[in-house]
């Protein structure tokens, strides 16, 4: 089993169907509208929507971020996987009557929690979400900046892309910027190849989360390759969320063909029916890939984590061991 690297997961979005029962169990709520036999039940975004946010009103306190952080980071771990960087949001913080402050030491707990059972390294982006506007977006920014938290090494903005110019966030990004933090944003998922030119254009981020879009342009490809922009790549995402048909049809294999970089990440695992492991499962099966390619993507994932250099280092020591 090779060594894994994640970078792109909503850490609300990444609460497996037995945990979120658990915590319905503890505040009284009925989870039968959103989960059968185990499983998330969704038929469109409007629906997957509502059990996200259904399953992310039952963490409340910070007990409650502390078990979710450190129970995915643990079931990573027990697949294989070294490090994790999870999306972290404080508008969610905020709606669960948290201060950002409270919600992002509570998350820090939990990793801590789970480094100290199995030696996993994780790192938190602090993220805005566009379509709800420009004001709470360079909030999240001013938080990420000033939070001095040794966990929060990036910022990022997800939501909906159809929202918005990325002309809008270029002050929120640069805040980010002046305070040392990596740059990943949302682009090229929902919408097209035009995205991930704006995002590169505007927000000249180091690693752009998806980008698979950018396949329908060949030179914005080759922009790509050139300036050495990281993918975020989450093919059960988008084959679950009916961006591409199949796996067959998706562009993971052809953006790393033109030199690309690419990396394997699971978005909302359970919401997607899939994992980290089965992400690379994925690659494994469909897109040909054998041991030592996937582990030349878990290498790009860490060269390309927002992770101080002495960690970065040791990271690469444990995939260079796994080779030998």
């Amino acid at each position: 089993m090779p060594l894994k690297a994640e970078l792109h997961c909503h850490i609300e979005g990444a609460a497996a169907p037995d945990l979120v029962i658990r915590q319905a169990r503890k505040y009284g709520k009925d989870t039968s509208p959103y989960i059968r036999d185990g499983s998330f039940v969704w038929d469109d975004f409007s629906t997957f929507l509502a059990a996200y946010d259904f399953s992310s009103d039952l963490f409340r306190t910070e007990e409650d971020y502390a078990v979710l952080a450190e129970h995915y980071l643990t079931s990573l771990a027990r697949d294989g996987a070294i490090y994790s960087e999870v999306f972290t949001s404080p508008d969610h913080a905020k709606k669960a009557g948290l201060s950002p402050k409270a919600y992002t030491d509570a998350l820090g707990e939990g990793m801590a929690r789970a480094k100290a059972k199995t030696g996993i390294e994780g790192r938190m982006i602090v993220t805005g979400v566009r379509h709800f506007g420009v004001e709470p977006v360079e909030q999240a920014a001013r938080f990420a900046a000033r939070c001095n938290h040794p966990l929060v090494t990036g910022f990022g903005v997800a939501g909906d892309e159809r929202i918005g110019d990325f002309e809008d966030y270029v002050r929120a990004f640069e805040i980010a910027r002046e305070a040392g933090l990596g740059i990943t944003i949302h682009a090229g998922e929902l919408t097209g190849w035009e995205s991930v030119a704006a995002a590169l254009d505007h927000i000249r981020p180091s690693r752009i989360g998806h980008g698979v879009r950018a396949i329908e342009n060949p030179d914005l490809v080759k922009r790509i390759a050139d300036e050495g922009i990281v993918l975020e790549c989450c093919p059960g995402s988008n084959v679950a969320l009916r961006v591409f048909p199949d796996f067959d049809s998706h562009p993971f294999p052809a953006l790393k063909a033109a030199g690309c970089k690419v990396t394997l990440n699971s978005d909302d695992p359970p919401y997607f029916w899939t994992s980290l492991k089965r992400e690379y499962e994925i690659a494994s099966t469909h897109f040909g890939m054998n041991e030592k390619a996937l582990l030349g993507v878990t290498r790009t994932a860490i060269e390309a984590a927002f992770v101080d250099r002495k960690t970065k280092a040791a990271l690469l020591a444990k995939l260079d061991g796994k080779k030998r």
